[in-house]
């Protein structure tokens, strides 16, 4: 049945929303708000790196693009440590970006002496991929927080009008609001003070020329600082390896891999975990190579408990040529030689190991389902050889399937559909009665013989 909001209600809700985006400047000043922009002028900001212009105009800080131009910010003179910042932001086009920086730094030498701004940024997104809102890490790391981790917020920012943004940095968390929706939540112990900025991004194309973003209302609170609550089921990155915060404790987070111990997990097919092959160190749960034999050495290993509807997160690093992967509904019924059987997460390194090529369409390749579907995964999102990559695998109570790869969706289905069941019956899984329908399963880390390292593996179950 659906229920009808009352008008009133509406209204009054409305007008609560209006008031809290909106507040007078004397407000603003009695709950310890300063200003960051007197309406007028530029005074207490300085323009880093490109070439796109930055000017007043009527009460608004007017950022436009110029051609060939690389990145351009307006920065805070002052340095910040922990804080809310809140602003107004337009932007006029579909083909515009832009951002808000935060804590952040300058390498006058970088981009070959143009000038390198560096350090986390609210992305401002107006195309078709809605990612207004994420957390992107100008000039070093890239995505920190995707829009794809938070779908619900997607669209919150609207094209050709002023959105209300909102930024917490407290501590080691950033969490930003568009339009009072809760969008990102970070957790990242790198830079604890730094500027904030405004950006007019770089552009090579004639139809992005003279375009132009718009901000005002730049107010920021250094002192009383209390952090507003998020609701709970929204994905955190968290980038300190083993460790849940708060928040993820509280909305049922668990880690399966304590960075200490091999506590929770025993060996596939054998009463305890395995006596050599795999090793914990610096933080690490590493299985060791054997020169490429599957399950020769220490042997597959699976979490002690089953699991399942949960949202399972990990990262993992490959060494040159490395084979490996996590799987998930591990029955244990099969009493099969080799490798436990069970859908799976390929962990592979798609340049240099064989199985790239083998399967089907470039379905045994990196985050793929092994041996079934194909991982649709842009260049890149795929970090370096030697680099932590950070896997995710969701399913849902209803048996729908996300594979995620650094915070991209990349492949998706449902267990025991027809089109499963199809793929399955041309897999080397066609033999297996019910593959991957199983209510429940261990969560496995596979040895194929070669080194790979795996940390920060937690999970929540769903219900």
């Amino acid at each position: 049945m659906i229920t009808k909001t009352p008008l009133r209600t509406l209204i009054t809700g409305l007008a609560l929303i209006g008031a809290f985006a909106g507040r007078s400047h004397a407000q603003q000043k009695q709950q310890g708000w300063t200003d960051l922009f007197d309406g007028k002028t530029l005074t207490g900001w300085k323009k880093l790196a490109g070439d796109a212009t930055y000017q007043v105009e009527n009460g608004v800080i007017v950022g436009t693009t110029v051609m060939n131009s690389g990145n351009t910010f307006l920065a805070t003179e002052k340095e910040y440590g922990d804080f809310v910042l809140e602003l107004d932001a337009k932007i006029e086009s579909t083909v515009s970006n832009s951002g808000v920086q935060t804590r952040s730094h300058y390498n006058p030498d970088g981009h070959n002496g143009k000038g390198l701004v560096y350090g986390r940024q609210l992305e401002i997104d107006p195309s078709d991929r809605n990612w207004s809102g994420a957390i992107y890490d100008e000039g070093r790391r890239d995505w920190l927080y995707t829009g794809a981790l938070n779908p619900k917020a997607q669209g919150a920012f609207k094209v050709g009008e002023y959105n209300h943004l909102r930024i917490e940095c407290i501590g080691n968390e950033t969490k930003t609001w568009i339009n009072n929706i809760p969008v990102a939540y970070v957790v990242d112990t790198v830079d604890q003070k730094g500027f904030i900025a405004l950006q007019v991004h770089g552009i090579s194309k004639q139809e992005q020329a003279g375009k132009k973003v718009y901000f005002k209302n730049i107010h920021i609170k250094t002192s009383g600082l209390k952090p507003m609550p998020f609701p709970a089921g929204i994905f955190v990155v968290n980038t300190v390896p083993n460790y849940l915060s708060p928040y993820e404790e509280s909305t049922g987070w668990n880690l399966l891999f304590d960075g200490k111990t091999t506590n929770g997990w025993k060996g596939a097919y054998k009463p305890a975990f395995p006596e050599s092959g795999w090793k914990v160190e610096q933080g690490q749960l590493t299985v060791l190579s054997s020169e490429g034999k599957e399950s020769a050495n220490g042997g597959d290993i699976v979490t002690k408990q089953e699991y399942g509807a949960f949202d399972l997160s990990f990262e993992f690093k490959l060494t040159p040529g490395a084979n490996s992967g996590v799987k998930y509904f591990v029955t244990l019924t099969e009493n099969n030689t080799g490798s436990a059987i069970g859908l799976e997460y390929q962990v592979l390194d798609d340049k240099l190991h064989p199985d790239a090529k083998l399967g089907r369409d470039g379905n045994r390749t990196l985050a793929s389902l092994y041996d079934l579907i194909k991982a649709n995964k842009p260049e890149r999102f795929i970090r370096p050889i030697g680099e932590w990559n950070r896997g995710r695998v969701v399913v849902y109570p209803d048996n729908r399937v996300e594979h995620y790869l650094n915070g991209v969706k990349v492949v998706e289905y449902t267990r025991g559909s027809k089109a499963f069941r199809d793929l399955v019956a041309i897999s080397k899984y066609k033999d297996w009665k019910n593959f991957g329908e199983a209510p429940k399963g261990h969560i496995l880390l596979q040895d194929h013989g070669n080194q790979v390292s795996f940390r920060s593996i937690k999970l929540k179950e769903l219900k």
